[in-house]
């Protein structure tokens, strides 16, 4: 990319296509040019991207005496597929491409099958709106003749075509949806290949999802796991019309055979994200008893454990249909005694706990109308100490490790304390005490038995812990208070070398300032030096980040209170901002941070008011390319973080007191903001987020300084941002918009 080899792809090319080359020298030569077009951006190439597709082309025909140089050629083409567009647009170039890459699916070598394979399903998503002429001649029995292949690395490839179809044409559905809310055409139509494909396509899918062994390793990528992949991705894509292809296969669910049994279960877990949740109630319905029974008493460890997955998935996406049935507390019975099964089911029943008690739990809220407080009850009452006890006992075991199913645990731990509702709190209490122990116990453990699954441990109770403060009351979380500090400061001086469990701290000790309020005060003095080392370790960005947004917790809790620390903090906010090497992602919250500073020592930010200044727009004149999304993504975030940190210095120097009101000392500086406001005005990319804090901070400026900011206000790019407010169809924003824009009539009136 540096120009410093500049015949480099001529060389190459030239080897490539010279008969007296050697086989060796030509399958070298095209792996090497496949490296180039793979690593370096293809708009440095594109220019010479006719040269490098001849060369590939034409060692992929099936003149080609050597299948490896095919296959070579074949791979290189792959990693080109990026840049040729201009070949795609061309009809005779593109029927050529095609050409040779269909011959190559013929071949007998699976490696050259495989990589054309590869490029048709890359293919399909580059360049889709080019395909449908191929599909209907060559594509669909290619692809479908691949999926039923007796070679696996050809099964995955064919099974991955019609994923990356469902990909592309669900996208094309939301598109499209989109672009008729603007009255706008589609810039591409989808030709609903799915749809046309299901009944060929489902038949032999199911049949993948039979073949498999008991122990198979569940790392592994294979046609069963793919085929799996694929009828989610087809559910979602085509939603009712894949139901009646494979609701029949459901016949298989008492076969004596146990992989046909997995099969049929496999498959409605499959489906049951996409269609009309009317579509499948009843099939649901029926299914669930049988689904309990092969739980519990099926001699097959895949069945029992696609039986748990499947009830999980139920529960998630047709919670209604499991909570009024007539088996659900059986089927409480038996996740927990699915909880002792193998670590495989055993975490698939955590999941399901987790699924049933959050729609359980929602269901509760929907009975309890507008009413804000938590609900009295729900269904899972009756039996919930006895799931919490069973899942505590679940993180114990000696095989926890395994399948991830100590993190499973505690997560539906988490779940169940969340989703719980005011009769459970007895046992959220009794958790509390138990986690509390738990930790304390595993940080006086000796030295030398901690390592990755200690911290793994470690950062799951700090979790747990973190989500029973803030179900707990006021008046109890105070009374357990110094017991939490006191783990959690020893978890911090004890892992000075573990981010993770440095970061998870943090954020817990945030719970408890959001909990117990100014009574926090007290712990200040021996929380101070841990916050201090976070906010200055730039390396570990996530710690210093969870201590950012920290401060922010302090701010407002603690109110004008934080003139006693906002000293120090600022330096350090300051510094962190400065050091190049700090992560870019942790500057917008550190900018939104200065806004939260002020809104808590209000008048006296005054002090604070140039360095921040000076800072705030700096950073708004920083540009980025608009076509690096993730760039794009961050500019976005920074100006959010920006105008929130202006927000808050409003609000902060007007005060509650007229009296102290310091808002005169940021009108020198009130052309900058408006330029920063009419910058986001006129940017058309700018995310429904920005337009909301954009109008928050007119309308703060506004009420802030009254008339006397009318002729600065009054600019057509900020009334048409307002305007863009008014019509978003996210409720926050239109709301704060039309409160900006009824202040801006006020001052118009007068």
């Amino acid at each position: 990319p540096m120009n410093q080899w500049p015949d480099l792809i001529q060389i190459l090319v030239t080897n490539c296509t010279n008969q007296a080359a050697g086989s060796a020298g030509k399958e070298a030569s095209i792996e090497a040019l496949g490296y180039v077009v793979e690593d370096i951006d293809p708009g440095i190439l594109v220019h010479q991207s006719n040269l490098i597709l001849t060369a590939i082309i034409n060692a992929m025909r099936k003149e080609e005496p050597n299948e490896r140089v095919r296959a070579a050629g074949g791979q290189a083409l792959f990693n080109a597929l990026e840049f040729c567009k201009d070949q795609f647009d061309k009809p005779e170039e593109r029927n050529y491409i095609m050409q040779v890459i269909c011959e190559g699916t013929q071949s007998h070598n699976v490696k050259l099958q495989v990589a054309c394979l590869q490029c048709l399903s890359k293919i399909m998503s580059l360049y889709y709106k080019y395909m449908e002429n191929y599909m209907s001649q060559a594509l669909f029995a290619i692809t479908l003749s691949a999926l039923e292949s007796k070679e696996d690395e050809v099964a995955l490839q064919g099974i991955e075509f019609w994923s990356t179809t469902c990909d592309e044409e669900t996208d094309l559905a939301i598109e499209a949806q989109e672009a008729a809310e603007l009255g706008e055409p589609p810039d591409v139509v989808s030709k609903h290949y799915m749809l046309g494909a299901l009944q060929y396509l489902i038949p032999p899918l199911l049949q993948r999802l039979t073949i498999q062994e008991e122990y198979d390793d569940e790392d592994d990528w294979n046609p069963n796991k793919a085929a799996g992949v694929c009828l989610m991705l087809i559910a979602q894509c085509c939603m009712d019309h894949v139901v009646p292809h494979v609701i029949g296969f459901q016949e298989h669910i008492n076969h004596e055979e146990w992989k046909s049994r997995d099969a049929a279960v496999m498959s409605f877990g499959c489906i049951v994200d996409g269609p009309d949740p009317k579509t499948l109630n009843q099939h649901a319905w029926n299914l669930i008893p049988h689904l309990i029974r092969m739980l519990k008493t099926d001699p097959s460890l895949a069945v029992r454990d696609t039986c748990a997955w499947t009830l999980g998935r139920i529960c998630e996406r047709l919670p209604q249909t499991i909570l009024q049935h007539s088996s659900v507390m059986e089927l409480v019975e038996a996740l927990l005694l699915s909880l002792n099964n193998d670590p495989r089911v055993a975490t698939n029943a955590c999941w399901a706990f987790s699924s049933l008690a959050e729609s359980a739990y929602e269901a509760a809220e929907n009975l309890t109308g507008d009413n804000e407080e938590e609900p009295q009850t729900y269904i899972l009452s009756s039996c919930y100490p006895a799931i919490i006890k069973q899942l505590l006992a679940t993180t114990a075991r000696p095989d926890a490790i395994q399948n991830n199913l100590r993190s499973a645990a505690y997560e539906a731990i988490m779940e169940l304390l969340k989703s719980s509702p005011r009769d459970c709190y007895v046992t959220v209490q009794e958790t509390t005490v138990t986690i509390i122990a738990t930790l304390q116990e595993l940080l006086h453990r000796q030295t030398n038995e901690k390592g990755a699954n200690f911290n793994d441990l470690q950062s799951l109770l700090c979790a747990t812990l973190q989500c029973v403060i803030r179900k707990m009351q006021q008046g109890d979380a105070i009374q357990i208070a110094d017991t939490v500090m006191s783990a959690f400061l020893m978890m911090m001086s004890s892992n000075e070398r573990s981010s993770e469990v440095q970061e998870d701290a943090l954020m817990a000790v945030g719970t408890v300032i959001e909990v117990t309020g100014k009574h926090f005060a007290k712990y200040m003095d021996s929380f101070w030096p841990y916050l201090v080392a976070s906010l200055q370790n730039h390396v570990e960005y996530s710690v210093c980040g969870a201590a950012v947004g920290l401060v922010g917790d302090m701010c407002r809790t603690f109110g004008p209170e934080m003139a006693n620390f906002s000293d120090k903090l600022m330096e350090l906010l300051v510094a962190a901002l400065s050091d190049g090497a700090m992560h870019q992602s942790i500057k917008p919250s550190i900018l939104s941070t200065f806004g939260d500073i002020a809104m808590a020592i209000g008048p006296l930010y005054t002090k604070y008011l140039e360095v921040v200044i000076h800072i705030l727009k700096q950073a708004s004149e920083a540009t980025v390319d608009k076509n690096d999304y993730d760039m794009w993504d961050y500019f976005n975030e920074l100006r959010e973080g920006i105008l929130e940190a202006y927000c808050g210095i409003v609000q902060g120097l007007k005060g509650e007191d007229p009296a102290s009101n310091q808002l005169a000392a940021l009108k020198p500086y009130m052309q900058i903001i408006i330029a920063l406001l009419v910058a986001v005005a006129e940017d058309r990319d700018k995310s429904d987020n920005l337009t909301a804090c954009a109008c928050g901070l007119i309308g703060d400026i506004i009420t802030g300084y009254g008339s006397s900011i009318k002729s600065l206000v009054q600019h057509d790019s900020i009334a048409s941002l307002l305007t863009q407010g008014r019509r978003s169809r996210i409720s926050k924003t239109k709301s704060v918009a039309q409160w900006a824009s009824k202040e801006m009539k006020k001052i118009n009136a007068l």
